[in-house]
């Protein structure tokens, strides 16, 4: 059995109507009753806003302060470098430092090739009396 042109005009019209009706007619529903009195403290905990608070003290304490401390070290350690010190770069090459400037350092990177370095690119410093690798020739 086919539908009819009459028949599918008549119940897409009818359909639309439902749709329509149900787009703009919004459910009713029943109120909640009023709480008698205050909800407590298990009323305040359960508070989505409540738990921005220990959020932010436990981002704080375990990103934040970390962070803030290992630049603390970073800056002193690169104001207290000194003429003779192995110092590695950002990018891994690794010289011995030759001058020491305000911004900048020499940076002997082989026997008679100094480059100039900004001071910022500098990651880790090794002092003068560190001990070579195990597996180094010389001395």
């Amino acid at each position: 059995m086919t539908a009819t042109p009459a028949f599918t005009r008549a119940f897409s019209a009818s359909a639309a109507a439902l749709i329509g009706v149900m787009l703009f007619a919004a459910p009713a529903y029943a109120q909640a009753a009023a709480p008698a009195g205050p909800g407590g403290i298990a009323e305040i905990i359960a508070n989505p806003l409540f738990m921005l608070v220990p959020m932010g003290l436990l981002f704080y304490f375990l990103i934040m302060r970390p962070q803030q401390q290992r630049v603390k070290q970073h800056q002193a350690a690169i104001a207290a470098i000194k003429r003779g010190d192995t110092v590695v770069l950002s990018s891994g090459m690794i010289g011995k430092i030759v001058r020491v400037e305000d911004a900048e350092v020499g940076l002997e990177i082989a026997t008679g090739v100094t480059v100039k370095v900004r001071k910022a690119m500098i990651t880790e410093i090794q002092a003068r009396g560190a001990p070579a690798p195990a597996n180094d020739s010389k001395t």
